[in-house]
């Protein structure tokens, strides 16, 4: 099991670091750019778009990913993804999701690069080592 986030984006990671710090889980926290995409049926556009979980016989995007997540953790999370995971909720996420995805950049722990999408975000960072030499 492997959930997959944005790791050049500093809210997707922080988000990231709660959950490896306060919610038990056996599955692999990792950011998408160090993972291997093909081996696990993914393209970078597919990553870059929503958080990704994947397991041998299933896989989600977005909060279906969040609630997958949730559910093979322990405690009083796996109720809350099994409520995450019900066809009404993931309804109501969804808009919910893609507004926070658009404004992560302006969430706590968000930078301005957040709000680039990956191929911008590599050309900026290249862009500014280049301007530092």
């Amino acid at each position: 099991m492997v959930f997959l986030f944005d790791g050049d984006c500093a809210f997707c990671s922080a988000c990231a670091a709660f959950v490896e710090k306060r919610i038990p889980t056996r599955a692999t926290v990792l950011a998408w750019q160090f993972a291997d995409l093909a081996g696990l049926g993914l393209t970078a556009s597919e990553c870059d778009a929503a958080v990704q979980w994947v397991e041998p016989t299933y896989r989600a995007s977005g909060p279906a990913a969040i609630a997958a997540l949730l559910r093979n953790s322990r405690w009083y999370w796996r109720g809350v993804g099994r409520v995450l995971g019900w066809r009404p909720v993931l309804f109501v996420a969804w808009p919910i999701y893609d507004w926070v995805s658009r404004n992560r950049h302006r969430m706590p722990g968000g930078t301005p690069a957040c709000s680039l999408p990956a191929a911008q975000r590599q050309r900026a960072e290249t862009t500014a080592v280049t301007d530092r030499t």
